[in-house]
């Protein structure tokens, strides 16, 4: 199973990189309201940018979240439970409802992110470049929780889990 370790890591090396964008996020968000009510540019240009970094950082942190066990957790009745039985549940979890979920995401959501990335969708108020990356970000999610209910589904369970 040296390939799921490898996938394990991969995500685990995205989320941490990903996790840096709230940096800059802040920045802009801080920057906003300067650059309009002082300066009196950019201000717009700020706020498309921060969108497309909160989009791409959403798409991780959903990931960052299930590995972290805080999301889709029922804990008031699942912290009853064994944690081989919690192992389990989280297997068929990731297998009958996470997997195919994410799965009907990347398809639905085809013709909607393809034709804005082929055609670099901008902003439609501003007409700033860069809105296909908000719509992008769809199948960056949905391509994170596919690999994360991999890596779920086949990941042994090992005494020491939880």
């Amino acid at each position: 199973m040296g390939w799921l370790r490898r996938l394990d890591r991969l995500i685990g090396a995205l989320i941490s990189v990903a996790q840096w964008l709230t940096l800059p996020l802040i920045v802009l968000l801080f920057l906003q309201w300067p650059l309009r009510d002082i300066f009196r540019m950019y201000s717009r240009e700020a706020n498309d940018l921060g969108q497309v970094i909160f989009a791409i950082y959403v798409a991780f942190s959903i990931s960052a979240a299930t590995r972290a066990g805080t999301h889709l957790a029922a804990d008031t009745l699942a912290h009853r439970y064994s944690p081989r039985t919690r192992h389990r549940l989280k297997q068929f979890g990731g297998g009958l409802a996470i997997l195919p979920w994410a799965i009907f995401l990347l398809i639905a959501g085809k013709l909607y992110v393809v034709s804005s990335v082929l055609g670099l969708e901008a902003f439609p108020d501003t007409d700033n470049p860069g809105y296909f990356l908000i719509k992008a970000a769809l199948w960056i999610m949905s391509i994170m929780i596919i690999a994360q209910a991999i890596v779920d589904i086949f990941k042994p369970y090992r005494s020491g889990d939880a």
